[in-house]
């Protein structure tokens, strides 16, 4: 089968309509919630999902009570017994910048030049941000007016699979077996999948996440989560001498200490990386989230354990001082799961080459929820999504991808029928 233009028409149209609505629709998690889902604007995204679904005749739509959503497509006749298959993306945006009012934009014909943005004379878009832009002149171009990160990440994903969803209806001639649909919460937190029902999974799903069109992610980082927390003494500064001990300001000698070579600014490719998210308090006491990356789990355990004593040479420094240091591992390296079921990979790759895309294949620097579910063994790499400077406000999507991105869907559905 090839995609036809009425078809890869069909798909822009309603991808594009569908995105345009979604980006509108608050749904920022909160890191510091205990809620679940973290916040119930994720729940609002989710209902319109689910009647949206329930429209297009899929079965089994629902939306639980910790707002995950989930849906069947049958198969075409005579596909019943063909493995299933799942695409998943999720509901939440990043809280690294605003995703409320989100106002999107689209550049017509793009023309090569520096792109401006409404809100904000002095922010600009060029190909020294995002080097690929260069190869999107002539195509339209999604951003927001400059005041709010724009939901590409992953809102481009939940429209390109419902519009996969939508083709699967209205043309019966495209191929399929057994279809299941899932929109998480809570991703960018990494929360969502600790409470994903994998019974209504597949054993082999693809999530819808990644970036640049023909992107395709099976490798990612090894991540650690330090939580650090200072205790310390306040005196009267007047009368401090040899008494207080501030927190604040031992804290910041503390993270001073760690190599500035390995910091996200500083790394790229394959080196990992320290990274202070968070740091807050006063001189009694002050609390820290420090993210550690590396696609070697060694690296990371070296990083462990300079954190382990740097806290002991700061409590002999300062005498009284306590650190609390507590590490939480978030996720694996998905590889040494998915390199075990080498198919997936390579159906996903003559997916994206039948959408006329060159394969991208490289490690993400950060993780998505394949990286979760692959180590429970619902085996899930990661399809690019098209948007680009995912979490700024400066972040982007030509609407082409948004095609291409459903064409993938519908080309890697078919190629399962095959198997």
């Amino acid at each position: 089968m090839v995609v036809s233009k009425e078809i890869q028409d069909f798909l822009l149209n309603d991808a594009l309509e569908r995105f345009l609505r979604y980006v509108k629709v608050w749904t920022t998690s909160d890191e510091s919630s205990t809620s679940l889902p973290s916040t119930d604007n994720q729940f609002e995204l989710g209902k319109i999902l689910v009647e949206e679904l329930n429209q297009l005749g899929l079965e089994d739509v629902i939306q639980d009570d910790l707002g995950f959503v989930y849906a069947y497509l049958p198969p075409n006749q005579g596909f019943e017994h063909v493995n299933p298959i799942g695409f998943l993306a999720h509901l939440d945006t990043s809280s690294a910048v605003s995703g409320k009012d989100v106002k999107p934009v689209i550049h017509r014909n793009y023309n090569g030049s520096e792109i401006k943005f409404a809100t904000d004379k002095e922010l600009l878009l060029t190909t020294n941000d995002s080097p690929q832009l260069s190869e999107y002149i002539g195509l339209d171009i999604i951003t927001t007016q400059g005041d709010t990160l724009l939901g590409a990440d992953d809102k481009a994903g939940i429209a390109e699979i419902i519009a996969a969803c939508c083709a699967w209806k209205k043309f019966p001639e495209l191929k399929h077996g057994p279809i299941i649909i899932c929109f998480t919460p809570d991703e960018e937190i990494g929360k969502g999948i600790e409470n994903i029902d994998e019974k209504k999974l597949p054993k082999t799903c693809y999530t819808i996440d990644g970036a640049e069109m023909g992107e395709l992610e099976f490798e990612c980082f090894d991540a650690w989560l330090a939580t650090i927390k200072f205790k310390g003494l306040s005196v009267h500064p007047g009368y401090a001498k040899n008494l207080m001990i501030n927190t604040i300001q031992i804290a910041s000698r503390f993270f001073s200490e760690l190599p500035e070579s390995e910091s996200p600014e500083h790394t790229e490719n394959r080196e990992g990386y320290f990274y202070l998210s968070n740091l807050q308090g006063k001189t009694e006491e002050s609390n820290a989230r420090l993210l550690i990356r590396d696609f070697d789990p060694k690296n990371n355990q070296r990083r462990a354990d300079y954190l382990k004593n740097l806290k002991k040479i700061y409590e002999i420094r300062y005498p009284g001082l306590v650190v609390e240091l507590d590490f939480l591992h978030q996720y694996e390296n998905m590889l040494k799961f998915i390199e075990k079921k080498p198919i997936i990979v390579d159906l996903a790759k003559k997916a994206i080459e039948k959408a006329g895309l060159k394969v991208k294949s490289q490690p993400i620097r950060g993780g998505t929820d394949g990286a979760q579910l692959s180590a429970k063994g619902i085996i899930t790499p990661n399809i690019f999504t098209g948007g680009l400077l995912a979490h700024s406000r400066k972040e982007y999507i030509p609407t082409l991808a948004l095609q291409k991105a459903a064409e993938v869907i519908l080309y890697l559905a078919e190629l399962w029928t095959e198997v």
